[in-house]
């Protein structure tokens, strides 16, 4: 018989085993050598998750449509005649071309079109996949030209005034920009496993899974029953068995064994719009929020907007020498001022933290 003595008790070895979260160092992506090449070796896989994931299709287009928004104006008609005659494809417009490279900066962090011009006139621009395009940069990080491989192995290269190229989040001394992608991607997988999982338990509520003990042990008997028992099953109608030849159970959790998954997919259905950073109510989401809320979220996703706009316009005077202004679909600005009003002094309501501070001047990079 073992002695019980208190002071032989000893404590386990968890804290080697449950480690705590931590992230994990990351380095720039610097040009290094004469020469630095790069290429997105992620992009099928970007490109796959944007035709697959639903939510984020909706973001990325919905910041791609609004930041064109109602299309642009320029002060000089000469300007307004050379934007109307560029056709991309033969199909295009200037504002479905920009919209289309504006898309793939998110899908990517970067969007490409070629610049065409005749007699040192632009003429067209022509949308580049991404997936093709390779940028050479010198030692100090200036671009020096363009690799654009065909689909039969050739390679076309271009000088950097020939190709139309935004960045997204373009961080120190790197060449090419971030893909939204990237930043949210276990959101992305979290919230659609749990989806998955939710939709198996769903689907085993209508055709649980049984145990079923047969009183035979040959194999083409058997086949025979778990053939009946699909049909059975596929068609929701009973079955007759000789009396001792089968006996059954369900394989099943106990009730409550599982908590409800709806809340966890709801909160990373919300994380994973404030991480592209589009509101839910902007694509017509159905959280309940207040009128106030509702104009705050609004009012908060203009600035971001406009911003991301500035970023536009300052690119197409850069690098194709053109001024536009674009214009935003609809603001909000006014009509929230004038709530504020009629709820108390602006002064008043600025000093209560559920409000937000006067919209920010239009400078500073994309976000």
């Amino acid at each position: 018989m073992p002695y019980n003595e208190l002071n032989s008790a000893s404590y386990g070895s968890n804290s080697s085993i449950i480690k705590n979260y931590s992230v994990d160092t990351a380095v720039l992506d610097s040009p290094t050598g004469k020469e630095y090449k790069y290429i997105n070796a992620r992009a099928p896989q970007q490109l796959g998750y944007y035709k697959t994931i639903p939510e984020l299709k909706i973001a990325i287009d919905t910041i791609s449509t609004w930041t064109i928004g109602k299309g642009y104006t320029t002060p000089s008609d000469l300007t307004k005649l050379a934007l109307s005659l560029i056709k991309g494809n033969g199909k295009e417009t200037f504002n479905s071309i920009l919209e289309n490279v504006i898309r793939d900066m998110y899908i990517y962090g970067d969007g490409y079109a070629e610049i065409i011009r005749m007699d040192g006139r632009l003429v067209n621009l022509k949308v580049i996949d991404n997936r093709k395009v390779s940028i050479i940069s010198n030692s100090k990080g200036i671009t020096v030209r363009y690799e654009v491989t065909s689909p039969d192995g050739t390679i076309d290269t271009f000088q950097p005034e020939d190709i139309f190229h935004l960045s997204r989040n373009k961080t120190g001394d790197e060449v090419h920009g971030i893909s939204i992608i990237d930043v949210c991607e276990w959101i992305i997988l979290a919230r659609n496993e749990a989806m998955n999982d939710w939709k198996t338990v769903l689907h085993r509520n209508v055709y649980p899974v049984r145990i079923w003990e047969l009183d035979t042990d040959i194999d083409s008997k058997i086949n025979e029953f778990k053939g009946k028992v699909a049909n059975a099953k596929y068609r929701g109608e009973d079955m007759f068995v000789p009396k001792g030849t089968v006996q059954t159970a369900l394989a099943s959790l106990a009730e409550n064994a599982t908590t409800g998954p709806l809340s966890w997919i709801t909160a990373l259905n919300q994380l994973f719009f404030q991480a592209v950073g589009v509101p839910q109510i902007i694509i017509g989401g159905s959280q309940e929020l207040t009128q106030t809320a509702a104009q705050i979220a609004y009012l908060s996703f203009e600035q971001t907007v406009e911003e991301r706009q500035l970023y536009i316009e300052e690119q197409v005077l850069n690098q194709l020498n053109l001024e536009i202004e674009l214009t935003f679909p609809a603001s909000l600005q006014n009509n929230l001022l004038s709530d504020l009003e009629k709820d108390g002094t602006q002064e008043q309501q600025l000093n209560q933290p559920s409000v937000i501070s006067p919209p920010m001047m239009r400078t500073g990079n994309v976000q």
